[in-house]
This record gives structure tokens, sequence and C-alpha cells, in this order.
């Protein structure tokens, strides 16, 4: 099954905004209720509240962290390779035999040990 666009679906990073702030606006309610601390049944209240408002936060990470991630719009750059490290690259490869004799050497060396080449 294909999920089709919604147009008035928001976009996700916006809606995580959004539910931040109503927690936060709620947490702070609830906070100020718990400083004043006349009521004890108030203040319990504002606990319940404070309880719920951590729940819906961590739910509403979980739910954030479902939806991927936008690609990188950056180019990734080239990685770096030390110069000494290119230098000695190139003089292995200056020094080393071509392909025919290396072959020619490992033929050499399996015959030694009584196994045939190819």
């Amino acid at each position: 099954m294909s999920q089709t666009p919604n147009p008035s679906a928001q976009d996700p990073a916006a809606w995580c905004a959004a539910v931040q702030a109503k927690l936060m606006a709620a947490l702070d309610a609830a906070w100020a209720v718990i400083d004043a601390g006349a009521d004890p049944a108030a203040v319990a209240l504002a606990h319940a509240k404070a309880r719920a408002c951590g729940q819906l936060a961590a739910t509403a990470r979980k739910i954030a962290t479902m939806v991927p991630a936008a690609p990188a719009t950056r180019a990734r750059s080239a990685p770096m390779i030390p110069t000494d490290l290119l230098a000695r690259l190139e003089a292995a490869a200056a020094d080393a035999k071509p392909p025919a004799a290396q072959a020619v050497a490992m033929r050499a060396a399996l015959k030694k040990l009584g196994r045939r080449g190819r």
C-alpha cells in the first residue's frame, strides 16, 4: 500500500516544535501551582499533570525518531590522504614488479611445493 502526501499534514519538525511548546506551557502552569503550594489537592493534580507531560514528551520523541531524516544537501568532501602516505604508495608502486613477473615467481614457488600453478 502506498501513501499519498497529505497537503494538510504538517512538517514533522513543525509538529515536534508545536507539541514541545504546548508541553512546556502546561509544565510551566503545573510548576506555578506547585510553587504556590496552597492547596494539597491542587499540588497533587499539578504533579499528575507534570508526570503526564513527561510521558507525552517521551512519546513525542519516539514519534519524531520514526520520521526519516531529510537527505543531506551538502556535498561531502573527499577524504584527506596524508601526503607522506601518498608518496610512499607511489614509491612502492614504482618499485613493484610487473604483474607478469609476480605470476612467474608464484608459479615457481608452487612448483617447489609440488603443486600445480595455473
